[in-house]
């Protein structure tokens, strides 16, 4: 930011504590250490370790989300770092720079930060990370939405840790990922960010991807706490009226497995306000269930400006050392992304006595433990990451040094797209197309680079401020890689249409081509970006679930040829297709894929990649009628009460493959189980088909009787079975009555004796098999020390 708020005069070193003690010696335990180092400092420095700066991001507030560049100051840099720095705001993610050069230049700020602070104390750099390093160069993975399609946690896992392994490799510690909100408003425009409408789906890949970040050294943030997601008429911050049940349920259960499975050691509140209490501003949610209940001993940041927002857009703080006081007092540790409300305002206010420097040293405290782990207050930390040759201190010298996209990151990104591809439909056997047909690819999403990637790849994200700058990636199209894959092939193209707006005059050539080929691939889909310069992405929430622009009515040409027409969707969220279900030869659903999503789409169309993607969110038959999502218990389900069907046209779960599979009779343990026990549950799945291919068994729970209203159905366990044609394989449930748990009509989260059905299915409407339990005893209180997964093997 052409950052440059006055702060007071620096402090002198003779009217503050000695700067040497035990907290250099890292042989001392962290705690010792931190607390001798807060004992040292003034009050000055204690609070330049609670935010962050965002050196490069524009003082006039451009390129920054509406309601925030009014809380921009300008801030000078070199007066400021006198006091020390707690956060560097986005090094990498702000504007394009080259890796090495990059690396070089955050080397050459930390070398100024810690000669200008008493301390010699680093900042801690944190990047956005959602679909990989959001920085150029950087390899561009499918978003979450396509994580939670793909059904496959242990790859996600990989994703992640390479992730991490490239943010460490240029200086920077914490990744603001990942998402951990469950889709309640397929409307809302950020659904492509979550990975699904279940929350153990979500809590699943969501934690696996908290550790292989952490895994890697980066600080994993788990966002956005809680209740984002869940806002009223799918509108991006408005508030959220989820009642209590509903956020323990659903809304909560993805962050209280990141923190008990995963390890995650920061977390972001989020802007939400519930039930008139902003998430910046409440202690039952950030201290009393995160730390009391939890355990969590990481740190909360702010989303960017949300503590400002306290002031700004929820009118709950009269200026900024109010606002400090409320977020300090609820648990907020470090504001982002630069120096607002914990500055001179929040100095000012402890001088008044408005805030309790006692607040400020709990911060404090958890700020430096974090750094203490990460090595930043050792005396041998090191500025410049090891990836570069020793010596390097010239930027120019390092360009080119640091590959952010070598070629086993665009291996795992090609194989993560081909298993989060979803074949929706095939009725006629459309596909795959035949290798030496005449196709006419036709869809403003067909030959655009940009249609594989999410609002927070680096190139959607801020190299369309920058198009002069090229992509830093390879990008091949769905056209590009369609005449790649069928090289005898006779591809013809036309885009028909824009993927909004209202202009039909495309549309007409893209008809003659369909007229002409055997079979029409139609490239459809979203455009993703930012307050409302997208149709998917941050801001760009959705009227209704209509294929946005003229899309439809493309489509609906295009049909009228009598050609066979096969839809490739690529979105941001799913769209209603009930208007042409019974008309499409075939339908291929992916998420945003990433940078090799075209190749790993013309793989599936083409027959090379048997689709096993399976769907993480219903595909709706009308575009109206939301919210709704497969977690309705019985009310919430069609009936003669009421003329609209929410019925959804593809269940969550579905997908469909090449090959086929028979699922054999399960067997079970004990049809008995004690309200604080378990039983095995287990069944061979047998590859039918003349192919390799992978099925993804779905375990759901039904309750057909409890004190409050339940889903009809949820998931509780799944597991991604890999099978060579002819193959059998032996899958087991390790079920535990903890899963059934729910929250009673107490408010209290208990497992209920009773009976119970476990459904084995191939989606959340298509069971093959059912176990009927009953569980035995008296009713049982759980907590967060429940079982949390349902472990599944495959032999």
């Amino acid at each position: 930011m052409a950052i440059h708020p006055t702060p007071e005069a620096p402090v002198e070193a003779s009217d503050a504590p000695g700067t040497e003690g035990p907290w250099r010696d890292p042989s001392l335990a962290p705690e010792a250490r931190v607390a001798d180092l807060i004992g040292r400092m003034t009050l000055q420095e204690k609070a330049a370790q609670l935010y962050g700066i965002w050196v490069g991001a524009d003082a006039d507030g451009d390129g920054v989300a509406p309601h925030q560049n009014d809380m921009v100051d300008e801030v000078d840099w070199d007066d400021l770092i006198t006091r020390g720095l707690g956060q560097l705001t986005r090094p990498f993610g702000t504007a394009p720079v080259d890796p090495g050069v990059g690396a070089v230049a955050l080397a050459r700020a930390q070398r100024r930060i810690t000669a200008a602070n008493r301390f010699g104390i680093p900042a801690l750099a944190h990047e956005e990370c959602l679909a990989g390093f959001t920085a150029w160069g950087a390899t561009a993975y499918p978003v979450p939405l396509a994580w939670g399609a793909a059904w496959d946690p242990a790859l996600v896992a990989e994703m992640a840790h390479r992730i991490g392994r490239d943010m460490r490799s240029v200086g920077v510690h914490q990744g603001l990922a990942p998402v951990l909100d469950v889709v309640r408003d397929l409307r809302w425009g950020r659904v492509e960010e979550t990975i699904g409408e279940d929350p153990y789906l979500v809590a699943t890949v969501a934690t696996a991807y908290v550790r292989g970040l952490e895994s890697a050294g980066i600080v994993a943030t788990l966002k956005h706490f809680a209740g984002y997601s869940a806002s009223a008429g799918a509108r991006n911050l408005a508030p959220v009226r989820a009642g209590a049940r509903e956020l323990a349920d659903v809304i909560l259960p993805p962050f209280e497995m990141a923190v008990q499975e995963g390890g995650a050691r920061s977390v972001m509140h989020s802007y939400s306000e519930i039930d008139g209490v902003p998430a910046a501003a409440d202690p039952n949610l950030l201290t009393v269930l995160l730390r009391d209940t939890w355990g969590f001993d990481g740190t909360v940041v702010a989303d960017y400006f949300g503590i400002g927002f306290l002031e700004t857009l929820h009118r709950i703080a009269a200026d900024r050392g109010d606002a400090a006081r409320l977020a300090l007092t609820a648990g907020v540790d470090v504001e982002l992304p630069t120096v607002r409300s914990y500055g001179d305002a929040l100095i000012d206010a402890v001088r008044e006595g408005a805030v309790a420097e006692e607040l400020v040293d709990r911060a404090l405290t958890r700020v430096l433990l974090q750094k203490c782990e990460l090595g930043l207050l050792d005396p041998d930390w090191a500025a410049l990451p090891a990836t570069l040759p020793t010596g390097t201190d010239d930027p120019e010298q390092a360009r080119g040094t640091i590959d952010l996209d070598p070629a086993e990151n665009r291996a795992l990104a090609r194989l993560l797209a081909e298993q989060s591809c979803v074949l929706l439909a095939n009725p006629g056997g459309a596909l795959p197309l035949r290798s030496d047909a005449r196709i006419a690819v036709v869809g403003p999403r067909a030959d655009d680079p940009l249609a594989m990637l999410g609002c927070y790849s680096f190139p959607s994200h801020v190299g369309v401020s920058h198009p002069e700058i090229p992509l830093g990636i390879a990008l091949p199209t769905v056209l590009e890689s369609v005449g790649g894959e069928l090289p005898d092939a006779r591809v013809t193209f036309a885009a028909g249409c824009d993927v909004d707006g209202d202009d039909t005059s495309g549309i007409e050539a893209a008809v003659e081509l369909a007229r002409e080929a055997e079979v029409c691939v139609a490239v459809l889909g979203d455009r993703a970006g930012l307050f409302g310069r997208g149709t998917s992405g941050e801001g760009c929430d959705a009227a209704d679930l209509s294929l946005p622009g003229v899309q439809g009515e493309l489509l609906d040409a295009l049909l009228a040829t009598g050609t066979p027409v096969v839809l490739v969707l690529l979105t941001g969220r799913p769209y209603a297709l009930g208007r042409w279900a019974d008309r499409l030869a075939g339908v291929v659903q992916a998420f945003f894929p990433g940078e090799e999503g075209g190749p790993a789409l013309a793989g599936v169309l083409s027959g090379r990649v048997n689709p096993s993607g399976r769907l993480p969110v219903s595909i709706p038959r009308d575009p109206g009628g939301q919210p709704w999502t497969y977690l309705q218990p019985p009310l919430g389900l069609a009936g003669g009460v009421s003329n609209l069907d929410p019925t959804p046209l593809h269940a969550f779960g579905h997908g469909l493959s090449y090959t086929s599979f028979e699922w054999e009779e399960p067997t079970v343990g004990s049809t008995e189980v004690a309200t604080d026990g378990g039983t095995d549950v287990e069944l061979t799945v047998r590859n039918t088909g003349d192919r390799d291919g992978a099925e993804v068994v779905q375990l759901y729970l039904h309750d057909p009787v409890a004190q409050v209203t339940r889903p009809d159905v949820r998931l509780i366990g799944y597991a991604r079975v890999e099978l060579a044609a002819g193959e059998s394989r032996r899958v087991t449930f390790r079920f535990h009555a903890d899963l059934t748990s729910f929250t009673g009509i107490a408010g209290r989260r208990i497992v209920e004796p009773g009976e119970v059905e476990l459904r084995l299915g191939a989606s959340s409407a298509d069971f093959r098999h059912t176990v009927q339990l009953r569980l035995t005893g008296a009713e049982r209180t759980v907590d967060h020390r429940r079982r949390l997964v349902c472990e599944a093997s495959v032999e």
